[in-house]
């Protein structure tokens, strides 16, 4: 049985994580909303990429510690956990526009507020 790493590693692999989905979504947003919403097997793709990119910013920030989100309070943290389940729960009720922004803006912004660029 291996030991579980301690927390500052998982913190930081996490962290780390969510960089690189912030650098997934800024090359998503570089496409163009155009692009994104585009009615093509293309924009499609981006828009589920976009998707699955807050999902994935979600899942991590929803399994960083307590202590960690609070030392955060700046961070809307409950917003983002609503963010996807909206989109993994009732995703005919997404606003794909809504989402772009959020890889535009709040994405970059969540980085910022964490120190980790954006």
């Amino acid at each position: 049985m291996t030991a579980e790493p301690p927390a500052d590693d998982r913190i930081r692999r996490r962290l780390e994580d969510l960089v690189a989905f912030g650098g997934d979504a800024a090359h998503t947003v570089e496409l163009g909303i155009d692009a994104y919403l585009a009615d093509t097997a293309d924009g499609r793709l981006l828009r589920h990429s976009g998707r699955h990119i807050v999902i994935q910013i979600a899942t991590v920030a929803e399994k960083l510690p307590e202590d960690f989100k609070q030392s955060h309070p700046g961070v809307e943290w409950v917003a983002i956990a609503r963010m996807r389940n909206l989109i993994a729960h009732h995703y005919d009720k997404v606003d794909d526009r809504l989402v772009f922004t959020t890889l535009q803006r709040r994405i970059p912004a969540l980085l910022r507020a964490l120190d980790l660029g954006g």
